[in-house]
């Protein structure tokens, strides 16, 4: 069965920094496209950044390009997301996100993901 488990959230000051990582288990970790997306209250998930195994590509939205920076162990089989420069407008539940499909490129599109985290919540004080 496969299993992702965010953690690393918290509340944290405006221009502070957290580490989410996303665990995952029930699948070999050869060949994975991950991607970290948010959703805050009355609003749509967002995708934030993704990773793919194939290709060690990486992509990221523009509202967290420069802060956000997206990482493997694969040893580990984790995916983290570092997130600096936090704004209060950051706030919101985070996911990881993973599509198993040979030879996939990551995207951040959510419906291109089948597997989901059950979320971290991440808020950001003024």
């Amino acid at each position: 069965e496969v299993q992702l488990v965010e953690s690393g959230g918290g509340l944290v000051q405006a221009g502070g920094s957290l580490r989410l990582s996303c665990a995952a288990s029930g699948f070999t970790f050869d060949d994975y496209a991950i991607g970290w997306f948010r959703q805050a209250p009355g609003k749509e998930r967002e995708g934030l950044s993704c990773i793919s195994k194939s290709d060690g590509s990486t992509h990221y939205a523009d509202s967290v390009k420069g802060r956000f920076t997206i990482s493997s162990d694969n040893a580990k089989k984790t995916v983290y997301l570092q997130m600096n420069s936090l704004k209060p407008e950051d706030t919101a539940v985070y996911y990881c996100a993973a599509d198993l499909r040979v030879w996939v490129r990551c995207s951040l599109t959510k419906w291109e993901y089948e597997y989901w985290g059950q979320g971290t919540q991440v808020t950001v004080s003024s």
